[in-house]
């Protein structure tokens, strides 16, 4: 079975602090919430957050609307996956695979820092983004970072289901226990990761919400600037708010089964890497199991 290491990828700082969560302390800050997975002998990141580049030069790779006004990510090189994979003791060249929800600039820009891993996500998202039809678009999708563009493998919405979801993919190349769950609305593609471990089912959901309250089911609740920010970055309504329904009725029929999280709420990060332990390092640059938390 699947373990997993919680790690906070990015911290951005958007410019009100009712963004996140409504003037509550810590609330000027957003977290980039992805995944570092052990499958066999398959080591696995779901998202990367920002990459090297980005934080030395994050002129011209990033876009001026995110990077000084709306996401406003505090550059730090230990903050990249790539730094945080070698804390645990492993290489970049350890990691095999990469799953993506999405191509947001905050949630691919790792790519580059893994030279070796095969990239994983759904074809809408790469015709999408590589299309470039709007100004929106063009901020959010930054060719820059996809020199791993060779090493894609991508996948259309035909599958199984999964606790009511339809078209759930399995991945090339790796076990059933990661899985691929379509989620459009905040991106054509996007996508959720389903991780099967020991006790639990963990659905990382990337921007499908933004907020713990969403998934609130006795009071379903969302700061008014991320509420925003969702209607100002979401590129089909009626998906993105279908999805997060369907999400809610999995928390509400599967929760005990199955635990939801999105990738930027810092409360939900926090939550989770309480739960995890530290690593230990591999011997000769090989991955040993991740003394970890999801068993």
């Amino acid at each position: 079975m699947a373990r997993i290491v919680h790690l906070g990828c990015v911290t951005m700082c958007p410019p009100a602090r009712r963004l996140s969560s409504g003037g509550a302390r810590g609330a000027s800050e957003l977290a980039c919430h992805c995944l570092l997975v052990e499958l066999g002998d398959r080591l696995v990141l779901v998202d990367t957050g920002l990459g090297l580049l980005d934080v030395r030069f994050p002129r011209p790779r990033l876009s001026r609307l995110f990077l000084d006004v709306l996401s406003r990510p505090r550059l730090r090189e230990a903050d990249t996956a790539v730094r945080q994979v070698e804390q645990l003791g492993y290489g970049a060249d350890d990691v095999t695979d990469i799953v993506l929800t999405h191509l947001d600039f905050d949630h691919a820009g790792g790519l580059d820092d893994f030279p070796r891993a095969r990239v994983h996500l759904l074809e809408s998202e790469r015709a999408a983004a590589r299309a470039q039809r709007t100004f929106l678009d063009r901020q959010r999708f930054r060719p820059r970072q996809w020199s791993s563009a060779p090493r894609w493998h991508t996948y259309r919405p035909r599958g199984e289901r999964w606790f009511g979801f339809e078209s759930v993919r399995e991945l090339r190349g790796l076990p059933p226990e990661i899985l691929l769950v379509p989620l459009a609305g905040h991106t054509a593609g996007h996508a959720g990761v389903a991780i099967q471990t020991r006790s639990h089912w963990y659905l990382h959901c990337g921007d499908a919400y933004f907020h713990r309250g969403e998934m609130d089911l006795r009071k379903q609740h969302c700061p008014p600037g991320l509420r925003f920010y969702q209607w100002l970055t979401e590129v089909d309504r009626k998906q993105r708010l279908d999805n997060q329904r369907r999400l809610r009725q999995l928390v509400k029929l599967h929760g005990g089964e199955v635990r939801v999280f999105c990738a930027h709420d810092v409360v939900e990060l926090s939550t989770l890497k309480k739960s995890s332990r530290a690593a230990v390092a591999p011997e000769r640059r090989r991955p040993r199991p991740l003394v970890a938390l999801a068993r």
